[in-house]
């Protein structure tokens, strides 16, 4: 991998987050964090990751206005966005596609399960 690719990781569960962002470190991957919609939102313009991967059930603006606001704005509507949530209805997958997310994951995710999403979609 010539250049490190960066992940935008959003989820408020400490334990998950540290799970998947220790996986993803290892394969070679950039880890960014946010623990709330707003630091998504914010991280996606500043940062533009090479994907991000969203918990849905977040505090403050959750996973789904997040998406919307990234999906939205030219500047970061090109970045693939994974749903990751306890969520696992047909709705909530008809949702995330309908937002855009380039991916579903349901919780609990199995870390190896989430990192080959993330090489499929970004390599």
């Amino acid at each position: 991998m010539s250049a490190e690719k960066t992940v935008l990781l959003v989820e408020d569960n400490e334990d998950n987050r540290i799970v998947y962002a220790m996986m993803l470190e290892y394969h070679g991957y950039k880890i960014i964090e946010a623990t709330n919609g707003e630091d998504a939102v914010r991280l996606a313009h500043e940062e533009k990751p090479d994907i991000i991967l969203m918990d849905i059930s977040i505090p403050g603006v959750d996973g789904w206005t997040a998406t919307q606001r990234i999906k939205d704005n030219p500047d970061s509507q090109g970045i693939p966005i994974v749903a990751v949530t306890a969520h696992a209805l047909p709705e909530h997958r008809q949702r995330a596609e309908q937002l855009g997310c380039d991916g579903f994951l349901t919780k609990p995710c199995e870390p190896r399960r989430l990192l080959e999403e993330v090489q499929k979609l970004i390599g």
